[in-house]
C-alpha cells in the first residue's frame, strides 16, 4: 500500500498534524521509539502562554485558544493561572509583556516573591496550565478512529529515497511508500532531512531542566513566576513547587538527562527571588527544545525537494501552539490556505 502522507514522529508536532492530514488522504505515522510522546512531549513545562515567543509563535498561540476549547470533550485541557513577568533590570522592565502591576499587587498574587530589587512586574492573565497528554491522546484517538489511518511503533527511519513521484521509508518493519513525507522528528529532524538527501536547515536542539521540590507552604492558586532575563521561572505543582534555570545547553538529538548543576542553580535562583527556601528535590527531568535560528517554527517543503515537508524548530511552544499550527501545516503542505503566511514558516527562508 502507498500512503499518501507519512509523518515521522509521534509527538504533539507528529499527531497534530497527522491527525489534520488525515482529512486530505491516507496517513501513516512512523515513531522511532516503543511509546509515543517519549521525549519532549511527555516533558513539557505544560504552560499557555500567549505573552511567550517571536511574533509567529504568539500568533499561533493565540489562534490556538479555540482548537483547545474544541478539544476540550471529557474535561478542559486549559485551566486559567495567571503568569507574573518580573525584571531586576531597567532593560527586563521595558520588555515586560502584558499589564504592569505594582510589587504590592503581585505579592497579594504571590506572597513569597521578594519585591524590593525589582524595577518591574506585569501579569498576563491569559494564560493557563494544559493537560498535555490529554491533549496529545485526542489526537491519537482521531487517528487510531480513521479509516485510513495507521501509528506505527517501533518504526525507526533508517533510509529515505526518492521514487518518481513518491517516496520510499525504510523502518525496521519494512518499507513504506508515500507520497509524501511530514518530517515531525523534533530533535531529529535535520537528521531524518540527511537520510532523504534534503538540505539540512541548522536546527538546534537545547536542553532544558525541570524539577519538582517541597515547600512548607505553597497555595495552588498561585501564579507562574518568570524572570524576563530567562535566568528562572517557578509555579505550583499542587502542594509543591514546579522550577526550571530557564537553560538552553546546546545537545546532540539523544534522550535528555539531566545535569545536577542545573537543579542546583535553578534552586539557587529561585530561592534568592523567593521566600520558599526549597532545599530538597523530589523528582527532576529534561527535555529537548528544538529551535530554528530566528526561534520562529518550520513548515513545508523547500523548493527543489518537494514531497518532503518540515514540520519543525518549535522550540519550546510546541504544545501551545499545536492546534493552530497542525491546521496551518496541513494547509501548506496540501496546498490550502493556511492561518500564517507560507513564507513566514517556510524553510527557505534557513538555507
Amino acid at each position: 500500500m502507498a500512503w499518501d502522507f507519512a509523518v515521522i514522529g509521534g509527538g504533539i508536532a507528529g499527531v497534530s498534524v497527522a491527525a489534520e492530514l488525515a482529512e486530505h488522504g491516507s496517513v501513516v505515522l512512523l515513531e522511532a521509539e516503543g511509546e509515543l510522546a517519549r521525549h519532549t512531549t511527555g516533558r513539557s513545562a505544560a504552560v499557555y502562554l500567549p505573552s511567550y515567543g517571536g511574533p509567529v509563535v504568539r500568533e499561533l498561540t493565540t489562534a490556538s485558544r479555540a482548537g483547545f476549547d474544541a478539544r476540550s470533550q471529557d474535561a478542559p485541557l486549559l485551566t486559567p493561572r495567571a503568569t507574573l513577568w518580573i525584571a531586576a533590570t531597567e532593560a527586563g522592565a521595558a520588555e515586560l509583556p502584558a499589564e504592569p502591576i505594582t510589587t504590592a499587587e503581585a505579592n497579594e498574587l504571590c506572597p513569597v516573591l521578594r519585591t524590593g530589587t525589582l524595577t518591574g512586574i506585569s501579569v498576563d492573565r491569559t494564560t493557563c496550565d494544559i493537560d498535555v497528554m490529554g491533549l496529545h491522546q485526542s489526537y491519537v484517538r482521531d487517528l487510531r478512529a480513521g479509516a485510513g489511518t495507521e501509528i506505527r511503533i517501533g518504526a525507526r527511519v533508517t533510509a529515505i529515497e526518492r521514487q518518481g513521484d513518491g517516496w520510499l521509508i525504510d523502518t525496521p518493519g519494512g518499507t513504506v511508500a508515500a507520497g509524501q513525507v511530514v518530517n515531525a522528528a523534533g530533535a531529529w529532524a535535520d537528521r531524518v532531512a540527511a537520510l532523504a538527501g534534503v538540505p539540512t536547515l541548522g536546527l538546534r536542539p537545547l536542553r532544558r531542566t525541570i524539577g519538582i521540590a517541597p515547600a512548607r507552604e505553597v497555595d495552588p492558586g498561585w501564579p507562574i513566576v518568570s524572570d524576563m532575563e530567562d535566568t528562572f521561572y517557578f509555579r505550583p505543582e499542587g502542594s509543591q513547587v514546579l522550577f526550571s534555570p530557564a537553560d538552553e545547553t546546546p545537545s546532540e538529538p539523544v534522550d535528555a538527562r539531566v545535569d545536577e548543576l542545573d537543579v542546583a542553580l535553578a534552586l539557587e535562583r529561585v530561592n534568592a527571588m523567593t521566600t520558599l527556601d526549597l532545599r530538597s528535590v523530589r523528582t527532576t527531568w529534561a527535555g529537548l527544545r528544538t529551535f530554528a535560528a530566528d526561534r520562529e517554527p518550520v513548515v513545508g517543503a523547500l523548493p527543489d525537494h518537494p514531497g518532503f515537508h518540515f514540520f519543525a524548530g518549535q522550540g519550546g511552544y510546541g504544545i501551545q501552539m499545536a492546534p493552530a499550527l497542525a491546521r496551518a501545516a496541513a494547509a501548506i503542505i496540501t496546498g490550502g490556505t493556511p492561518g500564517v503566511a507560507a513564507e513566514r514558516v517556510s524553510p527557505a527562508r534557513l538555507v
